[in-house]
């Protein structure tokens, strides 16, 4: 293997850091706003935070720690669902954070991307600089370190595919079977020998392999040495619209109208040629005390149609439903207040992006807790799954206007790949369902868990508590992580939660672990387990 000083690629005209990460140890000041992330929920007592700010750097904390024999924990930079990053067994927090560095490598022919970037960022970036993008998710806080190697997704998917399916090659700190932290370079190439590091990177998740410290991004399809070429062009203009259905105007029957329709709509239009490729859509179900429904959606606005296709779009999701959309004059969730687009407005891809991305005060709360569960669907909810999701919404249990169900437009191009093509096993999925709450206190846990557990567990009811692989439900988005999946209090299907995450590649993932992480190293409370440690 070749040494790592040798593998590590830096931008052109660039002079490696030479310096030393910054260590920060408990009894520093700002000890506690480093041991901890967006969720308060998490909150880890490391004996230090290593603050690296580059490849060099990440592997001389990880032979540290390694020496040490000290319980490694990484941050990338963004948010992570469950207790992965700070939770009672880190005791070193390597925290990539700064590094946010976005360029174009002339030698690997691709953009690099490093994991301390936020999606905003990256988005800003490629696109001012090269008129590029990648596909992925739409909050500007997500971190591209766990993002994109867990499948990310976003309002481009359904035209240009998942993050993944333009992820080139990978930059990764591992350590070897004798405890040496070294730097690996993974492509799609065919033959490259370490090929299946750049797999488990498709999909995968974050924090099972090793420590990314560059994503390198080119589209599979993408010829000649063009940056402007090399990856996917968004629309030069979007429309973007939002409106409320008010509860008030919507009994059972309606909401039950308004939740079929979403669905149908996407199973009737998910082929990627199709005209309604550019169209991304979010049905936004809280609970009623939130006092509305909610449809957001963005679509390609340099169609000369898009109007119409739009409009033709928001008539479907509520056809037979009685109600006057209002403007979106409230908070709920994750989205803030949208009055300006109760009608289509059109905006350059840039600024109508960072609207979407930035429009999100509740997750840039000092005090924000929150729990996640998920489903891909193949198929529309049936009338029980949405008679459930109904009593659980308009029900007395909880007054939350944050506590949630969202279904998220799927398909079309993200379903092109074949399931075992990248890590990604969902590849024929119409939408997802996200179901989630947000609150700010710590006596508020139980309420807000019991609620978001029995929404979930009702809505599948039928099959087990979760949505297992079948004819109309997929599995779980691992982006998404609900350490419940393991727990057979919640999940009472029989089908682990290995599987619902990663279907039939997750043996194979289990061989690229027991090949780069052979000592389990890089582990969390769902991280790839080794093939002798697997409980299938």
């Amino acid at each position: 293997m070749e040494s790592t000083e040798l593998r590590v690629v830096e931008p052109e005209g660039v002079a490696a850091s030479v310096a030393a990460a910054v260590r920060v140890s408990a009894d520093e000041p700002r000890y506690r706003d480093l041991v901890s992330g967006n969720n308060q929920r998490w909150r880890a007592r490391p004996r230090y935070v290593e603050i690296v700010n580059d490849t060099r750097q990440v592997v001389r904390a990880v032979q540290r720690a390694v020496r040490e024999g000290s319980r490694i924990s990484v941050r990338s930079g963004g948010h992570c669902y469950e207790d992965f990053v700070y939770h009672a067994e880190a005791q070193v927090v390597i925290d990539l954070s700064e590094m946010r560095g976005v360029y174009f490598d002339k030698r690997m022919n691709a953009f690099a991307i490093e994991p301390g970037t936020t999606l905003l960022q990256a988005y800003e970036r490629l696109y001012r600089t090269w008129g590029v993008t990648i596909p992925g998710g739409t909050c500007f806080s997500v971190g591209a370190g766990g993002h994109i190697v867990g499948g990310g997704y976003g309002t481009l998917s359904r035209k240009h595919g998942l993050t993944v399916d333009h992820l080139y090659a990978v930059e990764v700190v591992v350590v070897d079977d004798r405890g040496r932290a070294e730097v690996v370079v993974a492509t799609r190439e065919p033959d490259d020998p370490n090929r299946e590091l750049w797999w488990a990177h498709t999909g995968g998740g974050g924090g099972n392999f090793g420590i990314v410290t560059k994503y390198w991004m080119r589209s599979p399809d993408a010829t000649g040495d063009d940056p402007a070429r090399l990856l996917p062009a968004p629309p030069a203009e979007i429309l973007l619209n939002a409106v409320a259905l008010p509860y008030d105007a919507l009994g059972e029957a309606e909401f039950s109208a308004l939740v079929r329709n979403f669905g149908a709509w996407h199973e009737a239009n998910s082929d990627p040629d199709e005209p309604y490729a550019g169209l991304a859509a979010f049905l936004v179900l809280p609970h009623r005390s939130a006092g509305a429904a909610l449809v957001v959606a963005q679509f390609d606005g340099t169609r000369p149609d898009s109007e119409d296709l739009l409009r033709r779009f928001l008539e479907d999701v509520t056809a037979g439903i009685d109600v006057t959309p209002a403007p979106v004059d409230f908070a709920v969730g994750e989205f803030g207040p949208m009055v300006e687009i109760a009608t289509p407005q059109r905006y350059p891809w840039l600024n109508g992006t960072r609207y979407l991305a930035t429009n999100t005060p509740v997750l840039i709360s000092p005090t924000l807790r929150g729990e996640h569960k998920s489903a891909y669907h193949r198929r529309a909810l049936t009338d029980e799954q949405i008679a459930a999701l109904h009593r659980h919404v308009t029900g007395d249990a909880i007054a939350n206007p944050n506590a949630m169900a969202m279904l998220i437009s799927f398909g079309g191009r993200a379903n092109s790949p074949a399931p075992g093509d990248t890590a990604v096993a969902q590849r024929d999925s119409v939408f997802k369902a996200l179901y989630q709450s947000f609150w700010d206190k710590e006596e508020d846990d139980e309420v807000n868990l019991a609620w978001l557990r029995a929404v979930y567990a009702d809505v599948y009811a039928k099959t087990g508590g979760v949505p297992v692989p079948d004819d109309a439900t997929d599995g779980c988005y691992v982006n998404y992580p609900d350490t419940d999946l393991g727990d057979p209090r919640h999940n009472r299907s029989g089908v682990p939660w290995q599987t619902l995450y990663y279907k039939e590649n997750y043996p194979r993932l289990q061989r690229a672990k027991g090949r780069w992480d052979p000592h389990d190293v890089f582990r969390h409370g769902q991280s790839v387990e080794l093939p002798d440690r697997a409980n299938t």
